[in-house]
């Protein structure tokens, strides 16, 4: 049906879009069930909507300065002036991206004259930030490598199971974080390592873990390495947040650089969201090690199809960001200064939060907030209490205890603090 207007003294017939019409499609996706919401963004739409005048939001993954606020690094609003003067064009980067970026990328992570970089035994492919490394990396073994399932720690960064699974791999775990000590579960986790069969693929978190906030110690990464040499895995090394959790990316580098030198199968998978701050930009990368030029070669010629078949190329202006830190000696200067203190002030808060749980009068041990580093933080704060903090104190944080450091600041610590030790030694 339709009605008739009126413009500039002509009558026009308009469709009444509103008139359900017989020829309307059939409704295709009438038993397509409701996905439950992301549990974290889930949070933080509960908080955005929360009227109440004090709420602390302890869920995003992102860096923010004191006043609570989104922060640019200095190093990088230097590094887009300098692009600007460039006056460089917008065109594609290519299916596997920016190849000098992905050579100063791995760099970081590897060292500078790395061998595989070197000798051609690197395969660099741009990617969509960490979660797209993850999925090039998971995509390329669920077609070439002889198993299709990876062995990720318990707990993980839940994406992983998601991102792997949809590439066309299992994932199964293994054990690494003891709920009872809030800490490392080393013995347990070396048994798991052992019963893993041979050839597996076992994923690794290099710093920082996400949820936990704890790492092994250089002498633990050693025996893991070396078990992983003698089972003969292949290794994938999740590196999102190199120089975040100590301050120091060459600290944080030990265990990849120590697998590579052990000679075990690699794909290393970088983001530079974190350490600089690029979130929105996407900026990150996958790198594959491989045992020749030739193989390498290969290797990326597979690599590329994948990107291609995903999302064609990846975006250019993080990269360019991250290159033009990495290559100017100022710059990177700059910037490792401001990833000290990054991650010196979240040492703060953790220190802060401590001391603020123990002075209000809790009696229960909390170690484990400054033992452990990086953006997160396992708290060992039990789900009735952590649904309490929830309601009666406006503080949103993930129902198993996990906070993002990061959401605390110098004007809200001392209310988590009070309101963690009372929802903690509420006996209800």
């Amino acid at each position: 049906m339709s009605n008739v207007k009126s413009f500039g003294g002509a009558k026009f017939l308009v469709p009444n879009l509103c008139i359900k019409s017989q020829y309307r499609n059939t409704a295709w996706f009438t038993k397509v069930p409701k996905a439950a919401p992301d549990p974290i963004f889930g949070l933080l739409e509960a908080y955005l909507h929360d009227p109440a005048k004090q709420k602390v939001n302890l869920t995003v993954g992102a860096y923010r300065d004191d006043e609570g606020k989104p922060f640019v690094l200095q190093s990088v609003r230097k590094a887009e002036l300098k692009i600007m003067c460039k006056d460089m064009d917008k065109e594609y980067a290519g299916m596997i991206g920016n190849q000098v970026f992905g050579r100063k990328a791995f760099d970081l992570a590897m060292g500078e004259g790395n061998e595989f970089s070197e000798c051609g035994r690197a395969v660099f492919c741009q990617t969509i930030s960490g979660s797209g490394a993850i999925c090039i990396v998971g995509g390329f073994l669920s077609k070439w490598f002889e198993r299709r399932v990876v062995y990720v720690c318990e707990p993980t960064w839940p994406n992983h199971h998601g991102i792997l699974r949809y590439a066309g791999l299992c994932t199964k775990t293994y054990r690494y974080y003891n709920y009872k000590t809030l800490a490392l579960d080393f013995e347990c986790l070396k048994e798991d390592l052992h019963k893993i069969p041979s050839r597996s693929i076992v994923l690794f978190h290099a710093s920082a873990h996400n949820p936990t906030g704890v790492d092994p110690t250089p002498e633990q990464w050693n025996e893991i390495i070396a078990i992983c040499k003698e089972k003969q895995f292949y290794v994938i090394v999740d590196f999102a947040y190199q120089g975040f959790g100590s301050g120091d990316p060459e600290f944080d580098a030990y265990p990849v650089r120590q697998f590579a030198k052990a000679g075990i199968g690699m794909a290393v998978c970088q983001s530079f969201s974190k350490n600089m701050g690029l979130y929105g930009e996407r900026t990150g990368l996958a790198t594959f090690i491989c045992d020749s030029p030739d193989e390498a070669k290969r290797v990326e010629s597979q690599v590329k199809l994948i990107a291609r078949s995903l999302y064609s190329n990846p975006p250019i202006n993080g990269a360019r960001i991250a290159l033009e830190i990495l290559c100017d000696k100022e710059l990177k200067k700059l910037w490792l200064s401001e990833l000290k203190q990054m991650a010196a002030r979240i040492k703060w808060t953790r220190k802060t939060l401590k001391e603020g749980i123990i002075k209000a009068g809790s009696k229960l041990n909390w170690d484990h907030i400054t033992n452990q580093i990086g953006m997160f933080s396992y708290t060992g704060i039990k789900r009735p209490a952590v649904q309490k903090i929830i309601k009666d104190y406006h503080i949103y944080m993930m129902e198993n205890g996990r906070i993002s450091m990061s959401g605390l600041n110098s004007k809200n610590i001392g209310y988590v603090s009070d309101a963690f030790h009372k929802a903690t030694s509420d006996k209800k």
